[in-house]
């Protein structure tokens, strides 16, 4: 399944039915009323967020919405039916923004199961029935119904992720989601093997949480180099970042650095988030190098860097308690079932 994380569409809400001219005809009655009924209101547009879609790749081939009208009134006071109303089911972390300048936020779609009526219907017409006064016998005015709403809106997919992944192209971000996920995510020894971002849910010491691997980025991707940082924006809503230094590289604390002002230069807040600092592969150095190495990025980082290897598992258990921690004590319990062995819970990613 190919990844689209934003796609722009068009909704239209149904509008309302058109009100009955009608009157009372039936044998033996005379002088029979005004009985035109009212118009059906139309369909709303509804937004709902789902389990088990995790990508927009479906707005790419369906771009319009639009809900049905109400219908028409009828004689005998008969109300015309209403439109049925239109759900769009989306990935849960979807942004709705406005057109016009795909900054302003109409809806955050966060919550599994969330629904929002996004454009109401019209509401239907009044048939003449209803204009019927003690100086107004016969009215034979009618409403036609009330217009629909319609607009152009962005949708753009934020993954919803405990903790991210950053680093350098190669730093072997990919290998380690794989070793302490399910995930599948693509290894190679070239740049940029990591093409979109993939989640992964890791279960460690009787709890579980979310972790989000993003293409790796290099210096001037607040500018579009490489693949850019249109990915960033999957981060954003992690607790905590694990920043992955490739041990192999020439300057390990520049490595560090070029990372870190890429984030600053993305902004939203990706900088004040709890960053956990891992030298990555240091299977294949000496212990006397891997001291002299963690040093170095300590000093350019000021945190504690925690030497690991995600293809041996040198150090996970290390980097997994240290995420557990930053997630926070209440997240992510796993229940157990009545045989006492754990019970997770089904989950789509």
């Amino acid at each position: 399944m190919h990844f689209l994380d934003q796609a722009k569409i068009f909704v239209r809400s149904g509008a309302g039915g058109p009100g009955a001219v009608s009157f009372r005809r039936e044998k033996y009655i005379e002088y029979g009323g005004p009985d035109g009924g009212n118009g059906g209101k139309g369909g709303d547009i509804v937004f709902e967020a789902v389990a088990g879609l995790n990508t927009l790749i479906d707005f790419r081939y369906t771009q319009h919405f639009r809900a049905p009208r109400g219908q028409g009134g009828a004689g005998s006071n008969r109300t015309g039916a209403g439109g049925d109303d239109l759900v769009i089911k989306v990935p849960v972390g979807t942004q709705i923004l406005a057109d016009d300048d795909e900054r302003t936020l109409l809806a955050d779609m966060v919550k599994e199961g969330q629904r929002i009526v996004f454009l109401r219907g019209g509401d239907g017409g009044r048939g003449n029935a209803s204009y019927k006064t003690s100086t107004n016998r016969a009215p034979r005015q009618h409403g036609t119904g009330w217009p629909s709403e319609e607009m152009w809106v962005w949708l753009r997919l934020k993954l919803l992720a405990d903790a991210g992944l950053v680093g350098l192209p190669n730093a072997g971000k990919s290998t380690f989601i794989n070793q302490v996920t399910n995930a599948q995510a693509k290894v190679g020894a070239y740049a940029f093997t990591t093409t979109r971002p993939q989640l992964g849910v890791v279960r460690h010491k009787q709890r579980e949480f979310v972790i989000a691997d993003i293409p790796g980025l290099i210096e001037g991707a607040a500018d579009g180099a490489g693949i850019g940082d249109r990915f960033l924006g999957h981060i954003e809503r992690c607790r905590v970042l694990l920043h992955l230094v490739d041990a192999n590289d020439e300057d390990v604390a520049e490595s560090y650095r070029i990372v870190r002002d890429e984030l600053e230069a993305y902004g939203a807040g990706l900088t004040d988030k709890q960053v956990i600092v891992a030298l990555n592969k240091i299977d294949t150095l000496d212990d006397e190098l891997i001291a002299a190495l963690s040093a170095e990025l300590e000093e350019a980082s000021g945190a504690e860097v925690i030497p690991l290897s995600g293809a041996s598992g040198t150090g996970v258990d290390w980097v997994l308690d240290k995420l557990l921690e930053a997630i926070g004590p209440d997240h992510g319990q796993v229940a157990e079932d009545d045989d006492g062995e754990d019970a997770i819970e089904w989950s789509p990613i």
